[in-house]
């Protein structure tokens, strides 16, 4: 009982201070790129670093940051171009 009841308070500390378990898109100190030209792809740059050729950096604001979230959604539907502009895909 009293095990159960500290698992019980224990999920709703988590849950009521905000606390989620998805998936980081990215490790510390590294900030998700989008590829170029395709849906799918997606990839993880150390802070400091510019994105390698066939990747951008996401606009500001419009970045995903768990794996499901608002912006993890959206941009795996979207096409950018070279220059991180939506292109038809």
């Amino acid at each position: 009982m009293r095990k159960t009841l500290t698992v019980v308070l224990l999920a709703t500390t988590l849950s009521a201070g905000g606390c989620t378990f998805a998936d980081a898109i990215c490790g510390s100190g590294d900030y998700p790129v989008k590829a170029v030209g395709t849906t799918t792809g997606q990839d993880c740059v150390p802070e400091g670093q510019e994105p390698p050729a066939g990747y951008v950096r996401y606009p500001e604001g419009k970045v995903p940051e768990h794996v499901g979230d608002k912006w993890d959604e959206y941009w795996s539907g979207v096409v950018v171009d070279e220059q991180g502009n939506v292109v038809p895909g």
